[in-house]
């Protein structure tokens, strides 16, 4: 598996949209300060290919793939893998409740030559390639198909947890063995193990339910079988004899049933003729039915004499008058008499009105003229009060005025001086005002009453001449409708004929209706007397048609009585004659059931030889029933006999299968198969390792093992065998590094289908490493990336080692989102 590029959208510290482009990289580093989410980049594509991240710890715990504040995340995954270019995609989103669940997983093969410029400027159907897996649960299959790695060797054979191979060069034996069974996954021996302890007492209990089975199964010994056959063979000669005098009884039994349908065809005969009777009212049905036919004819005469008189008093009726018309002129001459006393009234009534409002009007121009005079009064008091006003005024100026000055007033030369007064006038002027004012007031509203006393005569007045005109048009208009019209008494001569006929009309109505009543209840009677006779003959058919089979004679339609009477006289005779039949048909009866009853017991006879009961009334069938259970009884001791032999061999397989897990679990329980396997995991292992060695130390080591201790053979002195505990920083990261790749080789064999180790990525910390061993390591990993089967890549927040590799990508975090910026080619 070789990454190409790595898309990551709201993925833990990366919420923004980032791409991480590794097209045209083979060794390349992931720098920057710690948590700025350099490891982040790795656990995205282990996320994408598998679903989960080692750090997570539960591989459920899906949910640390969001940032915290998004509600989705979002990694692609292009990678190749044995020349072919592969899509991976995941989306997690967490829904209102909070809980993280996988929305979408896909894995695509692209086509050949795609570009993946098309992932930023939108892919159209053509680019679609070929889809591999469409749900989590493929895409997890076929990412294993693909890689060649389940998940738990991808994280240490791809991304390498190398302080885990440091631990496991330095570790005593014991610790190494602990370390190599937990890498190389070899406890799957003891799973085994106990797997077959697991099986080896499921197949003892399973033994122990098959011996069960077999100790119950008793009763299909040979005995048991032979006699079960014997008891078949007794009931298959015991059906044949049935079957042989099977049609002896059913003929006897036939012959018994005809006897008796025989005797009870009599006895029903003679039941039928000797239940025949006369009817009670057979004599007097016609009778009745004739007198209510003639009721009928006589309501028919009665109901047409009322209705002859009826229509006679209904054309007097008509020619006698309009009754309305008549009454609406006797009603129209009583008006005329009403109005004539109202006009009368009405013209009285109006003479005084205009009397009244004469006088009124007379007494409201005596009311205006004093009113006019005391207006008067009163504007001759005003002009005194002002005069009054003035002599005051001049009086108030009197001392200070001399002969010869200028008055003050008139501004004329004063030439005598006025007299002074003994009493002010305008006093006396204000009173006489106010006497006149009050009897203008006085005056002005006796006007007014006088005036509204007029108004109301005028509207009473005016509304007596209005009910006038309309009593004297009234009256004018009856006149005219009455002309010529005849007088009120003779009116009331023609009313009261009317009145008179209509009386006889109506009694005449009242004739036709009880005559007609009368029809009606006759023509009733008659129908139901008519009925009646019908239902008779009906009854008289039915009882002949009920014996139309012992041919009765015919019948006088025209008399019931006498049709009954014939009827009745044939009935006893034909009655007489199979009374005089009936001894010898029940002596035949007699006869055939006695034959039956002997073949029945011989019957029975046989069963109780058989040894079942008596058979009832379908010997054939329970002689053939005993035998089909005796024949299945029979077979059920066979079946059971097979299934004995059956679970014999089944018991048989299974001892053998509990022998071999038990003695499969003992070899496995064995220390020295334990320590077989373990002895040959690390020489394979050490071998691989120290040509690993050897080719990043350029010839200079090999990785050997004794007695469970690692020693470095160096041949640039004379082969001299150094203790791993021995060998400097740069050294132990050679051997570890060495060890790492042979194991993850190792573990990649292991896979069930062609791994793919196309890349190999160490996430460990250098930062402890001094300048020379530092140097070593960069060399070491130069060497490793100058192989060219592998692309290389180390995380590391070391500068100068980050320097030595060509491409490096900085990893940056600020408190929105985490940024990644290629360096180098």
């Amino acid at each position: 598996m070789r990454p190409i590029r790595l898309d990551m959208d709201g993925f833990t510290v990366f919420r923004r949209p980032t791409t991480v482009d590794f097209t045209d990289t083979d060794f390349f580093a992931l720098i920057g300060p710690t948590g700025s989410g350099k490891s982040t980049i790795l656990d995205a594509m282990t996320f994408a290919l598998y679903g989960t991240v080692p750090r997570w710890g539960d591989r459920r715990a899906i949910g640390n793939a969001l940032a915290p504040s998004a509600t989705e995340a979002r990694v692609r995954f292009v990678f190749e893998s044995a020349g072919v270019r592969y899509v991976i995609a995941r989306v997690v989103r967490r829904d209102g409740k909070g809980a993280v669940t996988t929305k979408h997983a896909g894995l695509e093969a692209l086509p050949h030559g795609f570009d993946l410029a098309r992932f930023d400027t939108g892919i159209s159907a053509e680019d679609m390639g070929t889809v591999l897996a469409g749900t989590p649960s493929e895409v997890d299959l076929a990412v294993q198909t693909v890689i060649g790695l389940p998940y738990e060797q991808f994280i240490k054979c791809v991304v390498l947890p190398q302080g885990e191979f440091a631990a496991f060069l330095h570790a005593k034996p014991a610790e190494r063995q602990k370390i190599l069974v937990n890498l190389l996954g070899l406890d799957v021996y003891g799973q085994i193990r106990e797997r077959a302890n697991t099986r080896g007492a499921a197949a003892d209990a399973k033994l122990k339910v098959l011996g069960e089975q077999l100790a119950g199964m008793s009763g299909i010994d040979d005995a048991a079988l032979e006699a079960a056959q014997a008891r078949a063979a007794t009931l298959k000669t015991l059906a044949g004899d049935v079957d042989r005098i099977g049609p002896r009884l059913a003929d006897a039994a036939s012959l018994a049933v005809a006897a008796a349908a025989t005797l009870q065809g009599l006895d029903t005969e003679i039941d039928r003729l000797t239940r025949l009777r006369v009817p009670a009212d057979a004599g007097t049905l016609a009778a009745g039915a004739a007198a209510a036919r003639g009721a009928v004819t006589a309501a028919v005469d009665g109901a047409r004499a009322a209705e002859e008189r009826e229509e006679k008093l209904r054309g007097e009726l008509q020619t006698a008058g309009d009754q309305t018309a008549l009454r609406r002129l006797l009603d129209s001459h009583a008006e005329r008499d009403r109005l004539a006393a109202e006009a009368a009234t009405v013209h009285a009534t109006v003479t005084a009105a205009d009397n009244e409002h004469g006088k009124a009007a007379a007494a409201l121009g005596v009311a205006r003229t004093r009113a006019k005079d005391a207006l008067e009064a009163l504007e001759a008091a005003r002009e005194a009060y002002q005069t009054a006003v003035a002599v005051d005024r001049a009086t108030a100026l009197r001392p200070h005025l001399r002969v010869g000055d200028e008055c003050p007033v008139c501004c004329s030369t004063v030439r005598t001086l006025p007299e002074t007064p003994h009493e002010p006038a305008v006093a006396a002027a204000r009173s006489a005002g106010d006497a006149a004012r009050k009897r203008s007031d006085t005056a002005e509203k006796a006007v007014a009453d006088q005036d509204r006393i007029v108004r109301d005569l005028d509207r009473g007045l005016a509304a007596a001449r209005a009910h006038a005109e309309q009593v004297d048009h009234r009256l004018a208009t009856l006149d005219r409708a009455l002309d010529g019209a005849p007088a009120p008494e003779a009116l009331r001569r023609d009313l009261d004929t009317i009145a008179k006929l209509s009386k006889e009309l109506e009694r005449a109505g009242t004739e036709v209706r009880k005559a007609r009543e009368a029809h009606r209840k006759a023509a009733g009677a008659a129908d139901r007397a008519e009925d009646q006779l019908r239902a008779a003959w009906k009854a008289f058919d039915a009882a002949r048609d009920a014996l139309a089979a012992f041919g009765p004679p015919p019948a006088d339609r025209d008399d019931l009585a006498d049709a009954w009477a014939t009827l009745t006289g044939w009935a006893g005779g034909a009655a007489g004659e199979r009374q005089a039949r009936r001894p010898a048909a029940a002596g035949a009866v007699q006869d055939a059931e006695g034959r039956v009853t002997g073949i029945r017991q011989e019957l029975r006879a046989l069963f109780d030889t058989a040894g079942l009961p008596a058979p009832g009334s379908d010997p054939a069938r329970e002689a053939a029933v005993a035998l089909e259970r005796a024949g299945a009884a029979a077979a059920r001791i066979e079946e059971r006999r097979a299934e004995a032999a059956k679970l014999t061999v089944q018991r048989d397989e299974v001892a053998k299968e509990s022998q071999v897990a038990k003695a499969l679990a003992q070899h496995l329980r064995a220390d020295r198969f334990e320590r077989w396997l373990l002895a040959e995991a690390l020489d394979t292992l050490v071998d691989g390792a120290s040509r690993t060695l050897r080719e990043l130390s350029g010839g200079q080591y090999d990785l050997s093992h004794e007695k469970g201790e690692f020693f470095v053979v160096d041949h640039h002195d004379a082969g001299l065998r150094r203790g791993v505990r021995t060998l400097s920083g740069g050294e132990t990261f050679q051997a570890s590094l060495a060890l790492a790749l042979a194991l993850s080789e190792q573990l990649a064999g292991m896979s069930t289908s062609a791994a793919s180790l196309e890349s190999i990525v160490l996430d460990e910390g250098f930062g402890t490493l001094d300048q020379s061993t530092l140097d070593t390591v960069a060399a070491t990993l130069e060497a490793l990336a100058a192989r060219g089967d592998r692309m290389v890549g180390v995380v590391t927040h070391v500068g100068a080692l980050a320097e030595r590799i060509p491409v490096r990508f900085e990893v940056r975090r600020d408190a929105r989102t985490a940024r990644v910026e290629r360096i180098g080619l």
